[in-house]
């Protein structure tokens, strides 16, 4: 074998000599040799140049990335996820309410909720080898560069989903090459830290797609598929998925609706139907659909799955939205700064850590994406909206002008606004609220922003509530409603009932309350006020009253501001036995990921014991039960039975009513007024309801609403149950002591209810005495020993000296008004004692018309009456109550005298006479037979005396009498009973020193 191949290798050794001897072999030789080197030269200055070129690019790409900071993967990926996700809003049980107010409107979703064939579009129209490289395309990088350096017409682009990804999120739209080589370089880096399936899940979700048709932009492939086809992501068909994914190349061109969210016209909508077309091209030559498919999809009326109902949460429930946005924030500010280790006291104090917050907790709930769950029942929210816009009793629209801000002179319409709160007793949850009549016209939520001045809804929680606690009354305790004068800074204020004449004297405290008496109301505060009672209101929720409130006028409402929300929640402290549960309208807030980053806990605060709690709601019930109870007339109008108490009130002139009523399980609240204080809702009353009876209404429409909506929620047969220590005990009605034997005589017996640790009647009553009085300029006063009978009346049950001063401490008042008429202790008398001088009175004078004598006011101040006298004989006695004047008789001379409380007489008033007639002749009688009987002797008659007395001079000292005589005309009270409405008027708080702000009275 080794000869055989050596033989060979000689024979070829042969042949390469036969050949290489030949002459054009060598030049052949020498040409080839010349061109390999050429060829080497040439090879040698090619890479020579490469290595340059890449070493000049190379060092281009380094400087063009050099500032750009070595980026971990924490920082890429936190940049990558924090594409800003719009909020929901949920009504209660998960009812989807919409999203929050935003520039951009994005939803996100993961790619296993996302359609194939919408994956596969944006895989053939913007990166085909998604799956192949390492986040950037060498050859497309390449032809965009050829392109943009030869200023080519066709721009094919080169960018991978990975770079667009890289430029949304990390880099920015700028143009220039320092940017896109920073974004291949992170391209690259990102695909180190990424899988494909989360590159393509964060591209669908941060891509822009236009706007929906409500005008608002949009991005992220669920909120397109839902903004424009109203299905998911997850739905889309070929056609649909194919129009989506070529939207983004250019959003506001291809979008089908207009910048107004009206959908385009036919002309319009071409440009996204034609960018369909090309994608549905894309996606055959790439395989990823078949013949048949396209021309199917082609053929596809899209037009026809346009949405065009779409509608923002603003314009559905401008106030909903608004309330719930700016609770929100409030609530992520707490939850940001505990995140950062600031509390909650330092937050509120620091105003620029406020301020920073503020704007922080604002941004967060705007784009992150927040499941914000609410307590707001949408179907009872709805009817509440509809009984409110149908009620047309609120009043006169009234207009003023003002200046724009271009100096322009307008007209705006003033209409009676409304605000009302429904809340969840045990919870505090708010069930609905009615923020005004219309959002276009007033956007200012008038149930929970507006703070106005709560008139006599302060009663109860200020002024009875406390004064139960302390035990100064129990429910039927007696109370004064009679006038007073106090200073106030220097100026003497003198409060009125509602209506300025109305003085019932001693009254029962259910019933003032019930009937929104004023003055009971200050005279109970009065002797609460050193228990510093304001502090209720303080606990009670009430953000704007602090301690320098706690004037005598705030118990009439006088300075005190609350909203429809603050004066709801305050009232369903009564409902839950006197604990405060803090009133919210936010059950829960989630992130993004479901997680529950805030849920609402309930917390009770006692404010008012049980036992106080159900006496005042007893005492509340009559302002709904009771014939006169200012709040009669809504319970007249309820559907429905149930045990409701509460209270109404009415500012000064009129300005705001309140109507506030609860049961065992909610409260609703209702106001009625003008955006503008200075106007009073008396305005046109010829034209309107009776505020009082607007708010009665109103209150009473939106409760029978509640009950036909959420019957379950009120509990129409629950009552309030009477807790251990509320005992009911028998007592003096006009005192409040046990009951004395004198008591009982005079069927002055009442009982009630009482806090049996705090008060129960057990002194013993000595409030009663005789009821002799006497009358000095038109008041009672009580009767001496020596004042003159015929000048005394009652003589029945009467009350003591110290009985008047302890019922009329501490401002005083008209003793004589304690026992009007119209009282239902009216046949009790109650009298001031008069401090009488030494001297005898003045005299008066006299003159006479015809018969009818009349006299002058003695100057005197102690003068109980006058005495007339005929030729020295007395013949009249007339109280000085009654007209100075006296029908004489008879002929004669006439004086009068006047009369004090002593029984000393004036000298004797100057003489009037009566002449006696003359007589008339007689004719003779004729003849009779029978003689006319002889004509009786008539003495002349005298009123009201007994038997002729013998002239005397009056006397300076009290002359007895043996039988004194009744006088001619027995002394009156006129106690003119107080005009009452038809409808029981809500007192107003009292007018102060500044008729245009309720300021209060010191």
């Amino acid at each position: 074998m080794q000869d055989k191949l050596r033989r060979w290798m000689l024979k070829a050794e042969e042949t390469t000599d036969r050949w290489t001897s030949h002459k054009w072999f060598r030049r052949f030789k020498v040409t080839t040799g010349v061109i390999w080197n050429l060829a080497i030269i040439f090879a040698v200055i090619l890479v020579a140049g490469g290595v340059f070129a890449a070493s000049v690019g190379a060092g281009y790409f380094a400087s063009l990335v050099n500032e750009e900071e070595l980026r971990t993967q924490e920082e890429m990926l936190g940049d990558i996820y924090s594409y800003e996700e719009t909020s929901q809003l949920y009504f209660a049980d998960n009812t989807y309410l919409g999203k929050l107010r935003t520039d951009l409107d994005r939803e996100e979703t993961s790619l296993e909720n996302v359609s194939d064939a919408a994956i596969d579009a944006v895989l053939a129209t913007e990166d085909e080898y998604f799956y192949e490289h390492e986040g950037i395309v060498p050859k497309a990088i390449m032809r965009g560069l050829f392109q943009d350096v030869s200023n080519s017409d066709s721009q094919t682009g080169g960018s991978t989903l990975t770079q667009q990804l890289i430029k949304n999120q990390i880099l920015t739209n700028e143009v220039s090459y320092e940017r896109k080589a920073k974004e291949i370089l992170l391209a690259m880096r990102l695909e180190k830290f990424m899988n494909k399936e989360d590159i393509m899940e964060a591209y669908l979700n941060i891509i822009p797609y236009g706007r929906n048709s409500a005008g608002t932009n949009i991005a992220g492939i669920e909120t397109a598929a839902k903004s424009i086809f109203d299905i998911s992501a997850s739905e889309l068909n070929l056609p649909q998925a194919a129009f989506i994914a070529g939207i983004p190349k250019a959003p506001f061109s291809y979008t089908p609706f207009a910048s107004g969210g009206d959908l385009k016209d036919e002309e319009g909508l071409q440009p996204g139907l034609n960018r369909m077309r090309t994608v549905l091209y894309r996606m055959l030559e790439t395989g990823y659909i078949t013949e048949a498919e396209y021309q199917e999809a082609l053929d596809y009326d899209l037009a026809a799955d346009f949405r065009t109902d779409e509608t923002r949460s603003y314009d559905d429930f401008p106030f909903v939205t608004a309330e719930l946005e700016q609770r929100a924030t409030r609530i992520i500010m707490d939850v940001l700064a505990e995140q950062n280790g600031v509390d909650p006291e330092t937050l509120n104090q620091d105003q620029n850590l406020y301020e920073e917050y503020a704007i922080l907790a604002d941004r967060a709930v705007r784009s992150n994406g927040y499941r914000i769950h609410s307590s707001l029942n949408k179907d009872l929210y709805v009817a509440q909206e509809e009984t409110q816009k149908a009620y047309q009793g609120y009043g006169t629209t009234l207009s003023e002008e003002y200046v724009d801000e271009d100096g322009e002179t307008k007209t705006r319409q003033l209409p009676v606004q409304v605000g009302s709160v429904t809340l969840e007793n045990k919870t505090g949850r708010i069930l609905s609220f009615v923020g005004g009549r219309d959002h276009e016209v007033e956007n200012l939520n008038h149930a929970t922003q507006a703070y106005r001045s709560i008139g006599s809804t302060v009663k109860p929680l200020l002024v009875y509530g406390p004064a139960l606690e302390a035990g100064v009354i129990g429910a039927g305790s007696p109370v004064v409603d009679v006038k007073f004068t106090m200073d106030d800074n220097g100026t003497d204020y003198e409060p009125t009932n509602f209506i300025p004449t109305s003085e019932q004297g001693i009254m029962p405290a259910r019933d003032a309350l019930a009937q929104s008496q004023n003055l009971p109301a200050l005279r109970l505060f009065a002797q609460l006020r050193d228990e510093m009672p304001i502090q209720y209101l303080m606990d009670n929720g009430f953000s704007r009253v602090s301690e320098s409130d706690g004037v005598v006028s705030s118990a009439l409402g006088g300075g005190i501001e609350g909203s429809v929300e603050e004066v709801a929640n305050a009232y369903a402290t009564l409902a839950n036995g006197g604990k405060f549960i803090e009133a919210t309208m936010i059950d829960r807030i989630e992130d993004a990921d479901g997680n529950v980053i805030f849920e609402h806990e309930s917390e009770a605060q006692e404010i008012y014991t049980p036992q106080a709690s159900y006496v005042l709601t007893d005492m509340l019930r009559e302002v709904f039960e009771n014939d006169r109870g200012t709040a009669n007339r809504a319970n007249g109008m309820l559907n429905f039975n149930a045990d409701f108490a509460g209270k109404t009130g009415t500012t000064q002139a009129t300005r705001d009513v309140w109507l506030v009523g609860y049961n065992p399980n909610i409260t609703m609240g209702v106001w009625l007024g003008y955006d503008k204080e200075r106007y009073s809702l008396d305005n046109f009353s010829n034209q309107n309801l009776q505020p009082s009876a607007r708010v009665n209404q109103l209150w009473a429409n939106l409760m029978n609403k509640t009950y036909e909506v959420v019957p379950e929620q009120i509990g129409s047969g629950d009552r309030f149950q009477e807790p251990d220590g509320v005992v009911n005990r028998s007592f003096c009605g006009i005192s409040g002591f046990a009951p004395s034997d004198a008591c009982k005589k005079a069927d002055l017996v009442r009982s009630d209810l009482f806090i049996a640790d705090v008060m129960v009647p057990e002194d013993g009553d000595d409030s009663l005495s005789t009821g002799e009085y006497t009358t000095i300029n038109g008041k009672r006063y009580a009767a001496l020993s020596s004042t003159p009978s015929e000048f005394v009346s009652g003589g029945g049950i009467g009350v003591s000296e110290e009985y008047v001063d302890r019922m009329l401490a501490p401002f005083g008042g008209d003793a004589d008004k304690l026992f009007p008429g119209n009282s239902m202790f009216s046949n009790v008398v109650s009298s001031a004692t008069f401090e009488a001088d030494s001297a005898a009175p003045a005299p008066v004078g006299t003159s006479i018309n015809g018969r009818t004598i009349t006299w002058s006011d003695s100057p005197s101040n102690d003068v109980v009456g006058y005495r007339v006298f005929r030729n020295g004989n007395k013949v009249a006695s007339v109280s000085e109550s009654n007209s100075n004047t006296y029908s004489a008789s008879g002929p004669g001379t006439y004086t009068v005298v006047a009369v004090d409380i002593t029984g000393r007489q004036s000298a004797a008033s100057n003489s009037v006479s009566i002449e006696a007639p003359r007589p008339e002749p007689t004719p003779k009688p004729e003849r009779n037979e029978t003689p006319a009987p002889e004509p009786e002797r008539q003495e002349p008659e005298e009123e009201e005396v007994e038997e002729e007395e013998p002239a005397e001079e009056p006397q300076e000292e009290p002359q007895e009498e043996a039988a004194p005589e009744e006088p001619e005309e027995e002394p009156e009270e006129e106690d003119t009973p107080p005009e009452e409405p038809e409808e029981p008027e809500e007192p107003e708080e009292p007018d102060t020193q500044d008729s245009e702000s309720d300021e209060d009275a010191a």
